[in-house]
């Protein structure tokens, strides 16, 4: 029962940690990844209140040293995903009944886990599994994970605030309920804090859910799974299950309580789920809601007046931290003629300082790809790049996964402006650059517009600012996050909601109040203090 009207801590941006030589978290930090190397583990499910192990176990390597185990987890089926609806559904009342101040302690607890005891356990988990550097993790699997809890309990505390107005004699309310059912929570590789955004912002509006994450990344959502259960996230709130896509699928989109999907990972998966929706609605209680981010295919353009040393610098950035595996990723570039020599020559000159190897060597800038078959497809296009006619490749290009899955960044320069790398995504440490004359910088804008499918993130480079708000204006549709005068990636919770429309989602705004506002039902109630009690109005007396 709650007897007040709570004020949660006002939230603030999680700051990055330096792990400069000799700091506090820099020791910390090596020796979790020590530890950590040093012990093989094995992962279970968790489904209700059970860890959930089986016969059936899938290896776990870090992407930069695929010889070295790191552990196993447990392959589930599709009886573990009904297992895990009916823990959801078997909680649903308790925790949607909870009242919401409760929730928000909880994954404010999370967080504070996460920033204090867990962040370097967090942090390598990342590194190891993910083949992050340290900075990479820093920004991701500590500082973003805190600002996501901390903020969508900011959120979920003005979405409960909302209310409508009343007349004399009457209580207007607004109720905002979970949805009726389920929510399935379908998370990618490459960042833990959206693995861990996924489920628990439905969850802290009181759903329950299944999560499935990418296999590859099982290894640091174990680590998340930690944290929530030992935060006081009730058992059946959120079910961690490691099952074949389809396969979960199978089950999940054929039962007649789900409630919705929240989802990131790719155009073709994603749209296939809705498609698989759609044909299965009558079978749904009410109609799910469906919340996705996918591809990108993400630009920067440079202006004749740009700053030479600025574009390079976004586009080192943009293109290659994390090995271009982010859905921000800048991976198409047009270039003015008139500062293409400049731009690449400073370009050149940072990716030749450029380190790469293993993440447990903090001096390295670029570590792995992800796995082997990501390997594969990033090396095909770059080795049939070098074949095609019309095609220079300026920097880069070597590729080599005997010790781990190291491809060096790559920069293309194209003559033909839909060449398949300036219009698919790749989603590796390869950028495409092509270079126009100036005075067709309007239809270079056009052309960025109109060249990709995708919508997620761009990037305007100029001193102009009458060529700042026409390219604004310009490529308005063309990215959800459009960046003026810096890189396209790094979007920060609170400050830059992140999603993008046409092929790239939903645009839902994932680090917002709209996200949030998708996982919930609003019911409206009025209560009148003096009901009538005679049907006739004053219309229908005599003159």
């Amino acid at each position: 029962m709650s007897f007040g009207i709570f004020q949660v801590p006002p939230p603030a941006n999680e700051p990055v940690k330096s792990y400069a030589p000799g700091s506090p978290e820099k020791q910390a930090l090596k020796a979790a990844i020590a530890d950590m190397r040093s012990r093989t583990v094995d992962i279970p499910m968790y489904i209700g209140g059970e860890k959930i192990y089986t016969d059936k176990k899938h290896r776990l390597a870090p992407p930069h040293d695929h010889r070295h185990t790191l552990g196993y987890f447990s392959v589930g089926d599709k009886g573990h995903v009904e297992q895990a609806i009916n823990a959801a559904l078997g909680a649903k009342e308790m925790w949607a009944a909870m009242p919401w101040e409760h929730r928000a302690a909880i994954f404010l607890k999370a967080a504070d886990l996460i920033a204090g005891p867990y962040r370097a356990k967090l942090n390598a988990a990342t590194m190891l599994g993910q083949s992050k550097n340290v900075f990479q993790a820093e920004i991701d699997s500590a500082c973003e994970i805190i600002d996501f809890l901390r903020f969508n309990v900011h959120f979920m505390q003005e979405i409960y605030r909302q209310q409508v107005a009343s007349a004399p004699g009457i209580w207007n309310r607004l109720e905002h309920r979970p949805l009726e059912g389920f929510i399935f929570a379908v998370t990618p590789f490459n960042f833990t804090a959206i693995a861990g955004n996924l489920p628990t912002a439905p969850a802290m509006m009181g759903n329950t859910i299944v999560w499935k994450p990418a296999f590859t990344q099982i290894y640091s959502a174990n680590v998340l799974m930690e944290v929530f259960r030992e935060a006081g996230v009730p058992d059946g709130v959120i079910n961690l299950i490691y099952v074949d896509g389809p396969e979960a699928g199978e089950v999940v989109f054929k039962h007649p309580d789900f409630a919705g999907l929240h989802f990131t990972g790719s155009t073709g998966v994603f749209r296939h789920l809705w498609q698989t929706i759609g044909n299965n609605l009558p079978i749904y209680k009410s109609y799910p809601r469906i919340v996705g981010e996918t591809g990108g295919k993400d630009f920067v353009v440079a202006h004749k007046s740009a700053d030479a040393k600025a574009v390079a610098t976004a586009l080192v950035r943009g293109a290659f931290e994390y090995q271009g595996q982010k859905c921000s990723a800048a991976s198409r570039a047009y270039i003015p003629s008139n500062l293409w020599e400049e731009v690449k020559n400073y370009m050149i000159a940072d990716l030749e300082s450029m380190r790469m190897g293993g993440t447990e060597d903090f001096r390295n800038f670029i570590n792995a790809v992800i796995d082997e078959k990501a390997f594969d497809k990033i090396a095909g296009y770059i080795e049939q790049a070098k074949k095609d006619a019309g095609v220079e490749l300026v920097w880069g290009g070597n590729c080599d996964k005997s010790v781990g899955y190291f491809i060096q960044p790559t920069i293309l320069k194209v003559e033909d402006n839909q060449y398949r790398t300036m219009v698919e995504e790749i989603f590796g440490p390869v950028l495409t650059v092509y270079v126009y004359q100036p005075e067709l910088f309007e239809e270079v804008l056009e052309l960025t517009d109109q060249t990709s499918p995708y919508a997620l993130t761009g990037s305007i480079f100029a001193q102009d600012r009458y060529a700042i708000e026409l390219a604004s204006r310009k490529l308005q549709n063309a990215a959800g996050n459009f960046y003026i005068n810096d890189k396209p990636t790094g979007a920060v919770v609170g400050q830059q909601p992140f999603g993008g429309a046409r092929a790239s989602g939903t645009n839902d705004k994932a680090g917002a109040i709209y996200n949030l506002l998708r996982w919930v039902s609003t019911r409206t109630i009025k209560e009148t203090f003096v009901p009538p009690t005679d049907y006739r109005y004053p219309f229908m007396a005599e003159e």
